[in-house]
């Protein structure tokens, strides 16, 4: 039998839902605030198959570039042939979701202004750089026997036995 290449093909797992998941969203799915310049991913519910995106762009992040009454347009990355294009899709409000991938840099730019604040009401200079993980401090080892003595050990002589 010939191999098939339709739309939805090898989306057996990808547009299933979980267990004991099944049935149509929750209402509040319709009432996520949404503005132009928000980070959104990309997630199909197959419940719904009125503006389902492409298998591709399924669990993908994308910006927001347009509102409408029932969808948003998103700016999505995709590979194409050695090189990043970058793909303007719309997509119905029941399959997307707010990102969290700018969480960390949001909380990160918060700390930052209030040390920049501390710090010139205190007159001192702040480093607001992230800094790698340094290694750990050096230190020494309490000998087991507790006697407190630094015993040193060293090889035997070389002797020849021949």
């Amino acid at each position: 039998m010939p191999h098939s290449f339709g739309i939805r093909a090898r989306t057996r797992h990808m547009f299933a839902k979980k267990f004991r998941k099944s049935g149509l969203p929750h209402l509040s799915q319709y009432f996520i605030p949404v503005k132009v310049g928000d980070y959104v991913d990309i997630f199909a519910d197959p419940s719904i198959h009125k503006g389902m995106p492409h298998k591709h762009y399924h669990g993908r992040t994308g910006i927001v570039f347009n509102v409408t009454k029932s969808a948003v347009g998103v700016r999505v990355n995709k590979f194409v042939n050695g090189r990043i294009l970058e793909k303007r899709i719309h997509v119905r409000i029941e399959h997307i979701r707010k990102s969290k991938c700018q969480k960390e840099i949001i909380e990160r730019v918060k700390a930052n202004e209030a040390a920049k604040n501390a710090a010139r009401e205190g007159g001192e200079k702040v480093n607001l750089k992230r800094q790698a993980k340094a290694p750990k401090e050096g230190y020494f080892l309490a000998a087991p026997g507790g006697d407190g003595e630094i015993t040193t050990i060293q090889p035997l002589p070389f002797s020849d036995l021949v």
